[in-house]
């Protein structure tokens, strides 16, 4: 991997949406181009639907657009960083001709990391918050792209003791490391991983109490859409959880939530407003 070009303010690439941080909700639309995905498997995992999926969800209020070609979900099968960056690459080109927010990709690899940065993707979300891949965050300080660092047990043993005060210590030490590789401070968003190796009652004490993350002084991202906790409390499918999202959504704001990471962007964007009118 080549050095890549820093910017002129250091090497933190900014983000216009950034400046909102604070001051309302950010919405980011779930792109999945993957065949087999938890929720919306195999619906777009061709360019003209996936571009058309992405337009509509910058339309209903998307303000940034997270793009992934590996599915995340429990049991999953996974690919070579080759095949990863191969279904990306065939993406990319047309949602950045069209599509009028940034992208993000949901990989934890860093050579996909690195190969869509070179790509003009601007935000990398990591699902294993660099404890996957030890090249991550070297990719990360290069680059200069904010970088969501998310906490995972998936396939790990499970979480013993208080979940709130485990996910704080975690982060607290993946942040040291983050530093020492040369990632700044301002290039991080915390993401405490719902659903992610959680039982259903650390999920729901983790949404409950985000605001311990707070004293970070880092931007929250939460993603809750139609996980499986919202179908076991509601025993519905998950074509059925948006009411369950909407309330999670709503109850992640309250608690600090300043970016959620959502599959239904339009209903999603009124339960962000109304929530934002109450605590913001």
């Amino acid at each position: 991997m080549t050095q890549l070009a820093q910017t002129t303010d250091g090497n933190i690439k900014r983000l216009p949406i950034c400046n909102d941080i604070g001051k309302r909700t950010l919405i980011m639309g779930i792109l999945n181009v993957t065949p087999d995905s938890f929720s919306d498997g195999g619906k777009y995992n061709r360019v003209d639907l996936a571009l058309s999926h992405a337009v509509e969800m910058v339309e209903a209020g998307a303000d940034l657009i997270d793009l992934g070609a590996e599915s995340t979900r429990p049991n999953h099968t996974p690919v070579s960083a080759l095949e990863e960056w191969d279904r990306l690459r065939e993406f990319l080109p047309a949602l950045q001709d069209t599509v009028r927010v940034p992208l993000s990709v949901d990989t934890y690899k860093a050579e996909v990391a690195w190969h869509a940065v070179e790509a003009g993707v601007k935000v990398i979300n990591d699902v294993w918050g660099g404890a996957y891949d030890p090249l991550m965050f070297d990719v990360v300080a290069q680059t200069g792209v904010p970088y969501v660092l998310m906490h995972n047990v998936m396939g790990l043993p499970k979480i013993a003791g208080n979940v709130v005060e485990v996910v704080y210590h975690w982060f607290e030490g993946q942040i040291e490391k983050a530093q020492k590789a040369g990632i700044q401070m301002e290039q991080i968003i915390l993401d405490p991983g719902i659903g992610f190796g959680k039982t259903l009652k650390q999920n729901l004490e983790l949404l409950n109490h985000l605001d311990r993350f707070q004293v970070f002084g880092r931007p929250l991202l939460v993603g809750t859409s139609r996980k499986s906790m919202i179908g076991t409390v509601l025993d519905l499918p998950v074509q059925e959880r948006i009411e369950g999202t909407a309330a999670t959504v709503a109850i992640a704001i309250a608690r600090g939530a300043d970016i959620v990471r959502v599959h239904d962007v339009k209903e999603m964007a009124r339960v962000v407003k109304m929530t934002d009118s109450m605590v913001r």
